[in-house]
């Protein structure tokens, strides 16, 4: 068993330098980074700033039990670079502050902070700085991302239109999925702690929960194929709840056909497994982290063949509401249903 080093053996410098040492810097905006009072950035001429700042509280946005400290790490950046990719921004640093409670030993932050490593590696970000502190409780995350967009070209989610077309990312659901799996398998534990977890039939749907990727990646192809969408936003509290934010920003309803929603094989499995709705679980379920956006009629001959691409519905008049409509023609209003802090 290998010695476990308690946080207060080395201190907060200690613990920073430590961090430090893992850190290694790849963007040119980046001029000085962990180990001053402050970082000191200098964007391109001709581009504006976007920051976003996204917090991960213990117990309310995670569970330690069955969620591995290095896959939140990854997930506490992905999160972040996800809302600057929903601006049509490149991510470009961050700022962590961590609040860390007693029982937490100097290799469980340096497990924390790779798995951050590991995410800003995999986006190209820097880590430029941040604050740590003691905690009466649990593990508190906050992280502050900043990115950069050429002048004029952020997309925000209020300039859709009747008839843009509705488009999707990936797949959905999976994270919620994923997240009824483990809560499952923390029960069965909690009621029997000999009773090992079987997670082994759940690859695709614990991997869309405990690790999600920000779709820069997809902001990149539109780039590439000259397609500026007309709004945008991610999906973190769930399709319905976004649907409705971009519908609310923009002053329009919205038309979503429920048999072009996407759902992999794996989530459907589970959800059969579950004796869940598809189709809600795809609605409301969350932590997706997929993209929604709009994009103008003339966009249809590009997107309607990509791989990673659904068009799921249009834009409306305002007067016509929210609407799924099913594979009947029904018309159902759309519902907020997705997590609410309050």
């Amino acid at each position: 068993m290998s010695d476990i080093t308690p946080l207060d053996s080395v201190g907060e410098f200690g613990l920073i330098r430590r961090i430090q040492d893992t850190i290694t810097l790849r963007q040119p905006s980046t001029k000085l980074g962990i180990g001053d009072d402050a970082a000191i950035l200098a964007p391109p001429a001709g581009h504006e700033i976007v920051i976003s700042t996204d917090m991960l509280v213990e117990g309310v946005h995670f569970d330690l039990t069955f969620c591995p400290l290095k896959h939140l790490g990854y997930k506490a950046v992905a999160v972040n670079v996800s809302d600057i990719a929903a601006m049509n921004a490149t991510p470009t640093q961050l700022v962590v502050a961590v609040s860390i409670g007693a029982r937490f030993s100097v290799e469980a932050v340096q497990e924390l902070y790779e798995g951050m490593r590991l995410a800003c590696e995999a986006y190209d970000v820097d880590l430029v700085g941040g604050d740590t502190t003691g905690s009466p409780g649990g593990l508190t995350i906050s992280i502050t991302a900043l990115g950069q967009v050429a002048a004029g070209k952020a997309v925000r989610r209020s300039g859709a239109g009747p008839n843009d077309l509705i488009c999707v990312t990936g797949d959905l659901g999976g994270a919620y999925l994923g997240l009824q799996v483990l809560e499952r398998e923390k029960q069965a534990w909690q009621a029997d702690p000999e009773t090992q977890p079987e997670l082994g039939k759940y690859p695709y749907v614990l991997q869309r929960q405990l690790r999600p990727e920000a779709r820069m990646d997809v902001i990149h192809e539109l780039r590439d194929l000259g397609v500026v969408p007309t709004s945008m936003i991610d999906i973190s509290d769930g399709l319905a709840s976004e649907t409705l934010h971009l519908c609310q920003a923009s002053g329009t309803g919205a038309r979503i056909f429920s048999e072009n929603l996407p759902i992999a094989n794996p989530t459907l499995e589970v959800a059969e497994e579950f004796n869940l709705d598809p189709i809600m679980c795809m609605l409301n379920g969350g932590e997706d982290y997929e993209l929604l956006f709009t994009v103008p009629l003339a966009a249809h001959a590009l997107l309607k063949n990509h791989p990673d691409i659904t068009i799921i519905g249009h834009m409306v008049e305002k007067s016509e509401g929210s609407n799924l409509v099913t594979k009947s023609g029904q018309p159902v209003p759309l519902r907020a249903q997705g997590f609410n802090h309050f």
